[in-house]
Order: C-alpha cells, then sequence, then structure tokens
C-alpha cells in the first residue's frame, strides 16, 4: 500500500476503502464486523454499519466534524453510521489520534481469555513496531469488558485509556480490539504488530511459556 503521509492529495475516504479490503482478507473485518475512521484537516470520515467491508466504496462513507456532526451522508438511505463511532471519538478526543481501526481478530479475542485485566508481554522483537516500546519494555494493553451493544463500550474504554496512557489499544474480551495512531500509517502498522503479539502469547501460553515473564 502506498504511503500517502506527505502527499498532498491525500484521500481518507480511498484510504478507508483500501484498508477495509485489505483487513478483510487478514479476516479482522468478516461478516460486516469491525470498522475503521480516519480523521483529516478537521473532519473526520467513518465506515458505515453493518456492510460487507470488502465490498464497500467511498460513496458508502460519512464525513463528520470533530464535535460527531454529519457533514455528508451517503446516498443510500439505509447505510447507518458506524456503531463504533463513540469508540473511535475516544481515540480522537483522548490520544489526538489521527486514524483508528476496530479489529475482530481472531488473536485479539483470543487474547482477552487467557490474560485477565490487562495483556502483557515483553522481549519480544515486533513489540518494536508499538509507539515508544522497545524489546526490553514492558508492554501494557488493558482489557474491559464486552457489552451487548457496541455504543455501551464508550465510557470502560475512556477509562481504561485514562488509566493506562501509554497504550495505543484497548482490548475488549470476547469481541476484539482497538487500535489507532498519530495516522493510518501509524495505525495500520501497530494493529499488525499487536495482532502478531496477541496470537504470539496466545501460542507461548499453550507451550507453557508466560509471555511477560523476562528472559534469564
Amino acid at each position: 500500500m502506498e504511503d500517502r503521509r506527505a502527499d498532498a492529495d491525500f484521500d481518507p475516504k480511498a484510504t478507508i476503502v483500501e484498508l477495509c479490503r485489505l483487513f478483510y482478507t487478514q479476516g479482522w473485518v468478516s461478516g460486516t464486523g469491525g470498522g475503521i475512521s480516519v480523521r483529516h484537516q478537521g473532519r473526520v470520515y467513518l465506515a458505515p454499519s453493518g456492510v460487507q467491508k470488502e465490498r464497500m466504496t467511498e460513496a458508502d462513507l460519512f464525513e463528520l466534524d470533530e464535535a460527531g456532526e454529519v457533514l455528508r451522508a451517503p446516498e443510500n438511505p439505509k447505510l447507518r453510521q458506524s456503531a463504533c463511532k463513540p469508540l473511535f471519538y475516544n481515540a480522537f478526543r483522548l490520544r489526538d489520534a489521527g486514524a483508528v481501526l476496530h479489529s475482530h481478530s481472531l488473536n485479539a479475542m483470543l487474547a482477552t481469555l487467557v490474560f485477565d485485566d490487562v495483556f502483557r508481554c515483553t522481549h519480544l522483537e515486533m513489540m518494536k513496531g508499538i509507539r515508544g516500546t522497545g524489546y526490553h519494555d514492558e508492554l501494557v494493553v488493558p482489557i474491559i469488558e464486552n457489552t451487548a451493544y457496541e455504543c455501551d463500550l464508550e465510557r470502560d474504554m475512556a477509562a481504561a485509556m485514562e488509566r493506562y496512557p501509554q497504550a495505543d489499544a484497548v482490548l475488549v474480551r470476547r469481541h476484539g480490539v482497538y487500535v489507532w495512531g498519530r495516522d493510518w500509517v501509524e495505525a495500520k502498522t501497530q494493529a499488525e504488530c499487536y495482532d502478531y503479539l496477541f496470537g504470539a502469547a496466545v501460542r507461548m501460553r499453550e507451550l507453557g511459556i508466560d509471555p511477560a515473564r523476562r528472559p534469564a
């Protein structure tokens, strides 16, 4: 995928469509699950809810202001704003994020079943792909409990972000993960690194290895 950070012609809608197709192939947004939002030049671009993400087009996206008010809606009246909207706005408001991804990754979901309140790992090379984290550090990601409706996660996610200001992700028990970054490039990079680390930690637990234990 082309790096568009320095591109004056950056198109957030085209980027969201491209990313959703990519994430579908990774199993992150299958069955209409998951989503993505990008903030650019005072506007927020939001994928709709309940659509096949790999078939989504630019015309399907919502355009909002930074307060969450709709500036431009799709012509298709059946399309609804993503149920993830208040969670995305948590990252915009509390972390000044430029992009937020919501993944239903199997690795993320399983990680919430083998850790209690917090995911922890250390001394894994892919940790270096997470902002502000080195190989010798401990990577920590808070885990919140799932709810029947996505919007009801807003308060618990915000509280977890306040408690763990260094984390660029929040896991949701039996559900998935929210990951953000300063722009779509960092959000994508971190989402891929987190996913690898979640999968590695689950496998390590299966092998009787504590992923949070420092090697001798």
